[in-house]
């Protein structure tokens, strides 16, 4: 606990409430659909989206493969970003596993797809030569574009394109309650138009593991042997949907904490020379900022001075990109943000 470690609010650890909860979890077999606290999380979960069932998976990873897999038949063809978490960070599996083709479009700068880029990407039907487009995937909050949150008036016109075109709408929403904080909105608003929705609960929510798959009560059927294809069948699964409940029902609901030392740890880092920031485009729990090329310390070598010397654990510039991210979560509080930008200024001053 004393580490302060800003690579994403997936380390962040189960709150003692999560822990306590988790060792007197009452539990059963899964599988068979008799574990009680599964059942439990799983029904809190479809009410809290407005939508009549949901599937308790192993991760937000499982949870979008289990939709693609659900929507879509081999050789088909999903409409997603660019920069998209399905399409960059999740090993494939779509072409992998499910034998779904990628179409991507760019990632516009407020994290949305283009409508008429969407429009376009759609196969048009009766050719033989080209793959059914089934699906169209959006990102809530937009990882790429440091967190941003994706409007419900956007996404009802996506989902307004896509049911016109006979199309699915899937929503990768890992942080949709970060988004709907963010907003000021119910939720339901974010999620109204689509099919289905993924969502995490081990980043801010910081229960150990999980994530849900929410959608309607016939695609939840059809997405239970989805999952148990790509051995996703659990079974006193309970002790870690002791923790999801408590996600829900508690951290959901304290997320501007976290979205406020964000812009605190932003504001901060505005201050330190040689760092290059904008702390109006931070919108939820991530900052993404650069150095620039007069620093006196490289940021590989900051990397590594900030955990010898100051014990905080960043992750520094990954897959060729120019910047540094941080991401805010339970466990970082407005003192350790002031840790951070001190330690942050010793080194670059």
């Amino acid at each position: 606990m004393d580490i302060i470690d800003l690579r994403s609010d997936t380390v962040s650890w189960p709150t003692p409430e999560m822990r306590e909860a988790m060792a007197n979890a009452v539990v059963g077999d899964d599988v068979y659909g008799e574990d009680p606290t599964v059942n439990e999380l799983q029904a809190a979960a479809a009410a809290m989206l407005g939508k009549e069932a949901a599937l308790f998976v192993t991760s937000g990873t499982m949870g979008n493969l289990t939709a693609v897999m659900t929507h879509c038949q081999r050789g088909d063809e999903i409409i997603l970003g660019r920069e998209a978490h399905i399409f960059l960070y999740e090993a494939g599996g779509s072409a992998a596993l499910a034998g779904v083709q990628a179409s991507t479009i760019p990632v516009e700068a407020d994290g949305t797809l283009n409508l008429e880029s969407i429009r376009k990407a759609i196969r048009p039907g009766g050719n033989p030569h080209f793959p059914h487009t089934r699906l169209v995937c959006l990102e809530n909050t937009q990882g790429s574009r440091a967190g941003m949150p994706i409007s419900a008036e956007y996404t009802a016109q996506v989902g307004e394109l896509a049911h016109e075109h006979g199309l699915k709408l899937h929503i990768d929403g890992a942080r949709i309650f970060n988004a709907a904080t963010a907003l000021g909105v119910d939720v339901k608003a974010l999620v109204a138009p689509a099919d289905s929705i993924s969502f995490c609960l081990s980043k801010g929510l910081c229960a150990p593991a999980g994530s849900l798959l929410v959608g309607s009560r016939e695609f939840i059927d059809r997405a239970v042997y989805t999952r148990k294809i790509l051995g996703g069948g659990m079974r006193q699964v309970g002790v870690l949907a002791a923790a999801g409940l408590v996600a829900l029902r508690k951290m959901t609901k304290r997320l501007g904490e976290d979205h406020a030392n964000a812009c605190r740890l932003a504001e901060g880092l505005a201050t330190i020379p040689h760092i290059e920031i904008d702390p109006t485009a931070v919108h939820t729990n991530m900052i993404l900022f650069s150095i620039n090329d007069d620093t006196p310390i490289a940021p590989d070598e900051l990397v590594q001075r900030l955990r010898e010397d100051h014990n905080i654990v960043i992750g520094g510039y990954s897959n060729g990109r120019d910047k540094i991210r941080f991401v805010t979560h339970y466990w970082i509080t407005p003192e350790r943000v002031d840790t951070v930008l001190e330690a942050m200024r010793e080194l670059l001053a």
